[in-house]
């Protein structure tokens, strides 16, 4: 991703971050997010990093649930309302992730991967993948449903953001050459809203 698409990001998310956290969660996140809950409960994982943590709800959630969280993202105000939580969380882009190789349990990342370009895909999830332990769980969570690249021009963001989608074929053929596929689940626009289906993954290093 350019430089410039970046700074967008990051300016986009830190207008918003007030008004996103008064978002409620869909129910068909909720229930993706408890797939992947009672699967690392099942598994006895003890830590969790967010990576494009946004407003910290899904963290907060974790917390609650009994796993040691660490939050992060790219937008400064979001990372300052992940900490009004009571959340330990960072500034942290995650094409460079600073932490120790094979540190985490288990990662959460909830529409944030979609704004990495196809070209830079493979070194933050070659990241995301260094810093899980052996045998970790990893979740992605995309839209997706063609291949897509480049700044949203119907965005409603200022500025507009960057976004990069994959057809179901194209993403699955891309993660399995890092990690093991243990659950792909498309949730259908008509649920989602929109012209994008809801790609929900767990991964296994």
């Amino acid at each position: 991703m350019k430089a410039s698409d970046e700074k967008n990001i990051i300016e986009s998310y830190n207008k918003k971050a007030i008004e996103r956290d008064t978002y409620s969660l869909q129910d068909w996140k909720v229930k993706e997010r408890d797939v992947f809950l009672n699967k690392i409960k099942k598994e006895k994982c003890g830590s969790l990093l967010e990576i494009g943590a946004g407003t910290g709800k899904d963290s907060l959630y974790f917390k609650e649930q009994g796993l040691n969280t660490i939050s992060t993202d790219i937008s400064p105000e979001m990372v300052k309302l992940c900490k009004e939580k009571g959340l330990s969380a960072k500034v942290m882009n995650f094409s460079s992730i600073d932490f120790p190789n094979n540190h985490f349990d288990s990662i959460w990342a909830l529409n944030c991967l979609l704004h990495v370009s196809k070209e830079d895909i493979k070194g933050a999830l070659n990241e995301i993948k260094r810093v899980l332990k052996p045998s970790g769980l990893f979740y992605m969570g995309v839209y997706g449903g063609e291949n897509y690249e480049g700044i949203w021009e119907g965005d409603s963001y200022t500025p507009k953001r960057f976004f990069s989608f994959y057809e179901d074929e194209s993403i699955k053929q891309l993660l399995s050459e890092l990690f093991s596929i243990d659950y792909f689940n498309v949730v259908p626009n008509e649920i989602v809203g929109g012209k994008y289906h809801f790609q929900s993954i767990i991964l296994r290093k």
